[in-house]
């Protein structure tokens, strides 16, 4: 593998800015990488000829000096975001074929900041899932291993093709969203780092919905200042999306000096769960210690719904699923089931549902109708809604009292290996969200960070939790967690 596809954002920008390499140069190695990392299933629409068309437009940008910090840089795009002309499937065989007319806001924003996009990313079917084995393309693959042993990993989900994809190399960066800790999660698990900012920040137009009230989008990178770099490019009101804020975008890197003399960083009580891993607890208090050092106050605090989050979680999320996908009906496009004489409407929407959805899908869109219909909706939905705004009010009391982030894991374990929890109750699969969908329910930034090993050489991730509109800040608390933790081990090259 070219050493080029292991820079990061920062150091590519700053060798192309200084003529050192090209972004024809780079963008060449990085389809390279892609070409013989198959084994991993990261990337699933490979887009060689628009990457090359525009790493040679950016390299003229660069020569004529009008160069955004994100010119000329590869990248690979969630495939839930929408790319003109390119399929765009949500990961789904409903949406087999479907090559939209348009440019989702984030993309468009990333090239118009001269990004070379050179495919689209595996993820969990309409990012339904944690842990990517509900994909229409079969699994992503995390690069890691535990020691010697072969087993496959799951990279995390739903945005595991672009955690699989910074982590092995095969791009500088990548877009992910999060609607219960997405982004979080899988950067946890791959030893990268994952933002994601405060509802609104980014726009979600053009990105296919799961839950509109928590889907948002950023970036998964190989640092904390390239997090910093693509974050800014991501970012920005958009007139399209009514949820986007109407807010100037600050210049995220610049905050970045490591210097957090004075913070007050939250430690939750609630978040010490029962059956937690000795390694994660351990992971956790070492991180407080790593910012105390650092100069920051640490305070205990306490969040006292934690405990309902998830259940509450898991009544919003599907009963917004189920009514966003009710569009997929085989009729306005995508897949359509073939039809028996004498099938009317009714039997067509079943079947095209029931061969187009998998079962996550299936399972989530059924709890949303259930949650929603007459005789439940008070019942669950609306006690639910009342949950979160309890959730909500616990993180605004907090940040009230003075505090400036709060610092808890990221996930309850190390990656666990492929078909692993295929036999588990679904229930079971949620629980690797419950450091993270508080987090959404509140619509408050959240990043994770690489801190660590696990006994089996696996990656643990930290997370911090910013107060609203404030990610500069909560970037910088970050580095300065970066800094001391010094993670550097990558996953040895098996595929």
């Amino acid at each position: 593998m070219s050493e080029l596809t292991k820079l990061t954002v920062a150091a590519a920008r700053d060798a192309l800015r200084a003529g050192e390499v090209s972004s024809v140069e780079l963008t060449e190695a990085c389809l390279s990488a892609i070409e013989g990392a198959d084994a991993l299933g990261a990337f699933v629409h490979k887009t060689p000829e628009i990457a090359r068309a525009q790493a040679a437009a950016a390299d003229a940008r660069i020569k004529a000096g009008d160069a955004p910090k994100m010119c000329g840089i590869p990248m690979g795009i969630k495939d839930l975001f929408c790319t003109k002309g390119v399929p765009s499937q949500a990961a789904s065989r409903i949406l087999k074929g479907f090559r939209p007319e348009y440019e989702s806001t984030v993309s468009q924003k990333l090239f118009d900041a001269g990004t070379v996009m050179l495919g689209k990313l595996n993820m969990d079917e309409f990012a339904m899932g944690s842990s990517n084995e509900t994909s229409c393309y079969g699994n992503a693959v995390n690069p890691w291993r535990r020691g010697n042993d072969e087993a496959a990993l799951t990279p995390g989900g739903s945005s595991g093709g672009s955690a699989s994809a910074v982590a092995a190399d095969l791009c500088l960066a990548a877009t992910g969203t999060d609607t219960g800790g997405s982004i979080r999660q899988p950067a946890a698990f791959t030893g990268i780092t994952g933002i994601k900012p405060t509802y609104g920040r980014c726009s979600r137009w053009g990105i296919v919905a799961f839950a509109s009230s928590l889907d948002q989008a950023g970036p998964m990178t190989k640092s904390v200042r390239d997090a910093a770099i693509v974050l800014e490019a991501m970012c920005g009101h958009d007139p399209k999306d009514s949820t986007s804020a109407d807010l100037p975008v600050p210049d995220f890197e610049a905050m970045l000096t490591g210097d957090i003399k004075g913070k007050t960083i939250g430690i939750p009580q609630e978040y010490r769960m029962n059956g937690m891993p000795e390694e994660i607890e351990a992971l956790w208090a070492d991180g407080t210690a790593m910012l105390k050092d650092a100069g920051a106050r640490i305070v205990d605090i306490s969040l006292p719904h934690t405990k309902y989050a998830l259940p509450a979680y898991y009544v919003i999320a599907p009963a917004e699923a189920s009514s966003n996908l009710a569009r997929y009906d085989g009729v306005r496009y995508g897949h359509r089931a073939k039809l028996a004489q004498g099938d009317g409407i009714t039997e067509m929407y079943e079947k095209t549902r029931a061969e187009g959805f998998g079962h996550e899908v299936q399972r989530r869109v059924m709890v949303g109708t259930y949650v929603l219909s007459a005789g439940f909706y008070d019942a669950y939905y609306n006690r639910a809604r009342k949950v979160r705004t309890l959730i909500k009010k616990d993180f605004e009391d907090v940040f009230a009292q003075g505090v400036d982030a709060i610092l808890t894991p990221a996930t309850p374990s190390a990656a666990f290996g492929l078909d692993e929890m295929s036999d588990a109750d679904p229930v079971q699969m949620y629980l690797n969200d419950v450091f993270t969908v508080t987090v959404n329910l509140a619509g408050l930034p959240g990043i994770a960070v690489p801190a660590g090993l696990d006994k089996q050489g696996l990656p643990l991730g930290l997370q911090l939790i910013g107060r609203p509109w404030e990610e500069g800040d909560l970037l910088n608390i970050a580095y300065a967690l970066e800094e001391a933790a010094g993670f550097v081990a990558k996953p040895a090259k098996w595929w």
